[in-house]
């Protein structure tokens, strides 16, 4: 059998890795848009957390078996068409994520000062199609809406120490950019209250113990939730219990240790978390051009749990910022006018990864089940969808008696259009490249953020 896969991030590596251990036989091929593999576990994992990145030695394993070939550089839905891999392969599996953020609909959205988190997160990783971002930095207080782990990502990155960000895969940009950042408080602001934040509690905790940043919680937003946690699942009531102590605790018990780190910071920093609050209009300066703060409603929850609803009390409030960052979740895109897509809830329609109405068609990952959960939650995912491919292929669903040329087929569509895909070992160059640059900065790479300057390394 001759399978592709589309994007080659976790979903796209993880689907191809566990139908090659469990199929002898089968070819797979990964398409990527990209010259550079790896998705978000390169361009969305925080550049401070390289333990993360650890599952890219997999995917290298996977992409130098002789039975996966993988091919960058090639917009699948433009370069080349659904319908022409379903008629090269046996089988093709959708696996390109999440690359659009949501909206939020109000007005002053589009003022300067106001991006979203994934264009945010894209720019200081090293995104092609953030690297011209230039956030404005200017201001001393920015506000994050969402209470997710992206959210507490973009905080910890915008008040950590740099020399600890010097260390990291951040790009050199953004790293002169944070360098004169004036940014020195940042507000976290969620629609519903505690017990519904999203963040999980290894990222607080982190937070937490930031060096030079104190945390600013009130000790009133978590009256009573001892009681209401009592039967909670069990990290749920150890990441409310977190947030409890943390607010509760006085400046003076802290430990010597921090005290210093506190000591050094003339200008401490400091971040908080706000709930039951939901942006209204984001307010102008008076030139009309820039953002100067967020007019937000204030909501009381209806109902209990992750089903409680927030609903406006009619009261509002006003927080002064110059920096608003919108994290409230990444959104999938249509491919291809020839794939179902329920634009309702931003995924393709299908059942264990299998494509509603279209035999031989699969998904996995973001695309499939929605923008939520970490790499294991993706890995899971796309076992389960490489499962159905197996069954199908056991059972005659997939007909492999009729052969596919593979990459063969879509070799001469690619090249009548112009375009010559990247090979897994033209990236294994790219990546040389940028670990020789990153050594020289004592960086462990310096990434090349343009893909013009990617082709020519190869010699394109």
């Amino acid at each position: 059998p001759r399978l592709c896969v589309v994007g080659s991030g976790p979903a796209g590596f993880y689907t191809a890795q566990h139908i090659l251990k469990h199929h002898g036989g089968a070819r797979v091929d990964i398409y990527e848009k990209l010259p550079v593999p790896f998705g978000l576990v390169r361009f969305g994992v925080a550049p401070d957390h390289p333990e993360v990145k650890n599952v890219i030695n997999a995917f290298t394993q996977t992409a130098r078996s002789e039975r996966c070939t993988y091919y960058g550089n090639v917009t699948v839905g433009k370069d080349v068409t659904v319908a022409e891999l379903r008629q090269a392969y046996h089988a093709v599996v959708l696996s390109y994520g999440a690359e659009d953020n949501r909206v939020l609909g109000i007005p002053g959205e589009n003022l300067s000062g106001v991006y979203s988190a994934r264009a945010f997160v894209g720019w200081y990783n090293g995104l092609p199609e953030n690297r011209d971002l230039k956030p404005d930095l200017s201001c001393e207080t920015a506000l994050i809406l969402g209470h997710g782990n992206v959210a507490l990502d973009v905080a910890r990155i915008l008040l950590s120490p740099l020399h600890l960000l010097r260390k990291t895969d951040i790009t050199d940009s953004s790293l002169a950019a944070l360098a004169c950042s004036k940014v020195k408080r940042v507000w976290l602001v969620g629609r519903r209250g505690p017990l519904q934040v999203a963040f999980t509690i290894k990222e607080l905790r982190e937070m937490i113990n930031l060096p030079g940043a104190r945390p600013v919680l009130n000790p009133a937003d978590f009256t009573g939730l001892e009681n209401a946690i009592k039967d909670a699942p069990r990290p749920r009531k150890r990441l409310t219990e977190l947030m409890i102590k943390t607010a509760l605790e006085k400046p003076g018990e802290k430990t010597m240790e921090v005290q210093a780190v506190a000591a050094q910071a003339a200008a401490p920093r400091e971040w908080g978390l706000k709930f039951q609050r939901s942006p209204q209009e984001v307010l102008p300066t008076t030139d009309g051009r820039r953002a100067r703060g967020v007019r937000m409603a204030l909501t009381r929850l209806e109902g209990s749990g992750d089903s409680a609803k927030a609903v406006p009390t009619g009261d509002v409030e006003e927080l002064e910022c110059g920096l608003v960052l919108s994290s409230i979740g990444y959104r999938s895109r249509p491919l291809d006018p020839a794939v179902p897509f329920d634009t309702q809830r931003g995924v393709i329609p299908n059942s264990s990864g299998r494509v509603e109405g279209v035999p031989g068609l699969y998904c996995s990952g973001w695309v499939k089940r929605g923008p939520t959960g970490v790499i294991i939650t993706t890995m899971n995912d796309s076992f389960d969808t490489a499962q159905s491919v197996l069954e199908d292929l056991r059972v005659g669903v997939l007909d492999v008696s009729a052969s596919r040329e593979g990459f063969g087929a879509v070799e001469s569509i690619l090249g009548s259009r112009g375009v010559r895909p990247v090979s897994f070992s033209d990236w294994e160059k790219i990546d040389a490249a940028e670990v020789a640059r990153g050594k020289a900065a004592g960086k462990p790479r310096e990434k090349i953020v343009d893909p013009q300057e990617m082709l020519q390394l190869i010699g394109r």
